[in-house]
C-alpha cells in the first residue's frame, strides 16, 4: 500500500466520526477521519501505510451497523473540470 489514507464506503448515514475512529483504532493510530456529508462514505487516515493495510485487510467486506463496509486505498485527489458554466 502506498498511502496511509483509506476510502471507507457503504456505512450507515447515521454513523459518526467517533464510531469510525473506534472501529479503526484497533489497527493503529488514527490521524484523521473525514466524513463526506450524509453520503455514507468518507476517509480514514492512519499513522502509517502498514496500519492502513492491516485495517483494510481486516475490515473490507465486514458488517458494520447493518451494512457491508467497503475499505480501499484512497486515490489521490485529481482536479475536476469546472462545472460552473454560464447559461444564456
Amino acid at each position: 500500500m502506498q498511502t496511509s489514507k483509506l476510502y471507507v464506503g457503504n456505512f450507515s448515514y447515521s454513523t459518526t466520526e467517533e464510531q469510525l475512529k473506534d472501529l479503526f483504532a484497533e489497527f493503529g493510530t488514527i490521524k484523521e477521519v473525514t466524513m463526506i456529508g450524509n453520503k455514507g462514505f468518507g476517509f480514514v487516515e492512519m499513522s502509517s501505510a502498514e496500519e492502513a493495510e492491516k485495517a483494510k485487510e481486516a475490515l473490507d467486506g465486514t458488517e458494520f451497523s447493518g451494512r457491508t463496509l467497503r475499505v480501499d486505498e484512497a486515490r489521490p485527489k485529481t482536479s475536476r473540470p469546472n462545472r460552473d458554466f454560464k447559461r444564456y
